[in-house]
């Protein structure tokens, strides 16, 4: 399994040597691209903490992703804002951390000129804004419209929101836990229970003198313990 981080600013190939002079942290399309090229086919997963960058550079990392011949899971561990968040749905499977965020909004550029030059601009940008759109629109299935909107408003995502949203596959760690689907579950034994009975049992067996214990002896010690086990409940 091959790990990608796409970490600091999203920037262009010929200033990644600059950045790296300097020890920061950033990533352009050849970063990833050459990582990709080592990973030959295998599995990659791409950790993604990033507050976004250029958005041209950001639509070729999520193009290679996109189209590479591996299973690419794209796990986000801090942010996915701007242009990062445009890659993080190039995973086909997409995970964020319960304490992480995804923040989408409207493209923006430094412009001068006359009003004839900055209505050009303007128009360039909505044009944009619609592309970008495009790889929310291809992970969610929610329409250009309403996408839009988020990105007019600039919209922060919580995991649970995004999850919501069909943004996000997963959010990691959740399958930690147990969900049960009944009228009354209070016959169900939390899981501090079950597994203070497993270790119970794992240290029977390693105690053993003769490395066969009694498993009767072993349930009836077990069964006098029950009010003391079921304390937690």
């Amino acid at each position: 399994m091959k790990k990608i981080d796409i970490k600091g600013p999203i920037i262009p190939t010929d200033d990644q040597w600059i950045y790296d002079m300097f020890d920061i942290e950033a990533t352009s399309p050849k970063k990833v691209s050459d990582a990709l090229d080592e990973a030959k086919g295998d599995d990659v997963e791409v950790y993604i903490n990033s507050g976004g960058g250029s958005v041209f550079d950001g639509s070729e990392i999520y193009t290679s992703l996109k189209e590479y011949s591996g299973n690419v899971t794209v796990k986000i561990v801090g942010l996915a804002a701007s242009a990062a968040s445009v890659i993080a749905m190039a995973g086909k499977k997409l995970l964020i951390s319960p304490t992480s965020q995804i923040m989408i909004h409207n493209a923006s550029v430094f412009a001068g000129g006359d009003y004839r030059d900055l209505e050009h601009t303007a128009g360039v940008l909505k044009n944009v804004n619609k592309t970008i759109a495009n790889a929310y629109k291809i992970k969610s299935g929610m329409s250009d419209q309403d996408l839009l909107k988020m990105m007019d408003d600039e919209t922060w995502l919580t995991p649970q929101q995004a999850l919501e949203k069909n943004f996000v596959d997963e959010i990691m760690f959740e399958q930690d836990q147990q969900f049960v689907a009944s009228v009354d579950h209070s016959g169900v034994l939390p899981k501090q229970v079950i597994d203070k009975i497993r270790n119970e049992k794992i240290n029977n067996f390693k105690n053993s003198s003769n490395g066969d214990p009694d498993e009767d002896f072993y349930m009836n010690n077990l069964r006098k313990k029950k009010l003391d086990l079921l304390e937690v409940l």
